[in-house]
């Protein structure tokens, strides 16, 4: 459920409300039972197993409750809570990893607030890597909302380190990442994937910037000799409007907010963030945990139903791509 404090036992619960109208396959919530308690007066099931979760489904909310939040007061977040939702992290990867869950959906956390008790990890797509056993290189970040998913290649850093940090290997390892996952969790066969330049108007022929040249161009000629539908560098400001869209299956981006931002802006309330690369399958919803709502009845769902949607998705196609042996 993420932070106790924040939205997610409200958006876990609202999302349970919505299970029928979105066909949502069985889900249960992970956390402090209290927390859903706080915001929401609807029926809940505490259950010991996940495999008890099925039964109840129809009837109440499955809470496997693991984790003492300590007092919580939506919109207040504490260090209790914080361990709360470390540890509720550390439990719900766990289930995925054993196959206890079919899938792994991960609520918002407060990342200061995490890292008042210990966390060291950048954010929690770094933190289900590891416990994957799955380097953070190989871990890649999509975005994905109805008509649009984005990578980001370089993410949570500054700007102004972009630059240093884009290589034609980074951009290799990326794609791949990309092109498979889009295989195993969309059931893609053969991606599309466009590639944003990192300069205006895609460094005008090295007129204003020559990344598009000495590693973009190189890197996506690799990527085609090795079979896998590769374009670009294309200028960023022309690749987003629909004609653009439907051309591509994914967008590489080189920076966080060149990705982020058309993603928020077609899919706000939507987006799903689904990471690629590791032997389970984890999404959750792209936002954060909105303190300044929480408790208030405002928070929309619509981002924790599509991440639950999207979850259940993907690890049919993971199950029917083992079935073949193909996985």
């Amino acid at each position: 459920m993420g932070d106790p404090a924040g939205v997610g036992p409200e958006i876990v619960a609202k999302a349970w409300n919505a299970r029928q109208l979105h066909s949502l396959a069985p889900f249960f919530a992970v956390g402090d039972v209290r927390a859903i308690a706080r915001v929401w007066d609807g029926p809940v099931a505490k259950i010991d197993d996940p495999a008890q979760a099925p039964d109840c489904f129809a009837d109440a909310l499955p809470v496997l409750s693991v984790a003492d939040a300590g007092e919580i007061t939506p919109g207040e977040p504490s260090i209790e809570g914080a361990r709360c939702a470390l540890q509720t992290l550390e439990t719900a990867s766990g289930l995925a990893r054993s196959g206890a869950a079919g899938a792994l959906v991960t609520g918002p956390v407060s990342k200061g607030q995490l890292y008042q008790v210990g966390f060291s990890h950048p954010g929690q797509t770094e933190f289900v890597a590891e416990r994957c056993g799955v380097s953070v290189e190989n871990a890649v970040m999509m975005l994905a909302g109805p008509t649009l998913r984005v990578v980001p290649m370089t993410v949570h850093v500054a700007f102004a380190k972009v630059p240093e940090l884009i290589s034609i290997e980074l951009v290799l390892n990326k794609a791949r990442v990309t092109a498979r996952g889009l295989y195993r969790n969309f059931g893609i066969e053969n991606p599309r994937l466009a590639f944003a330049g990192l300069n205006p108007h895609s460094g005008e022929g090295g007129a204003i910037g020559r990344e598009e040249i000495d590693i973009l161009k190189p890197a996506i000629a690799q990527l085609r000799e090795e079979g896998i539908d590769a374009v670009g560098p294309w200028a960023a400001d022309g690749m987003f409007h629909a004609r653009a869209r439907a051309g591509y299956d994914a967008a590489l981006c080189l920076y966080h907010d060149q990705a982020l931002i058309p993603i928020k802006t077609l899919h706000f309330d939507e987006g799903v963030n689904i990471t690629l690369g590791l032997p389970i399958v984890r999404t959750s919803p792209d936002h954060g945990t909105a303190f300044n709502i929480a408790g208030t009845d405002q928070a929309e769902p619509g981002a924790m139903i599509a991440a639950l949607r999207m979850a259940a998705s993907a690890a049919e196609h993971r199950a029917e791509l083992a079935s073949a042996g193909a996985a």
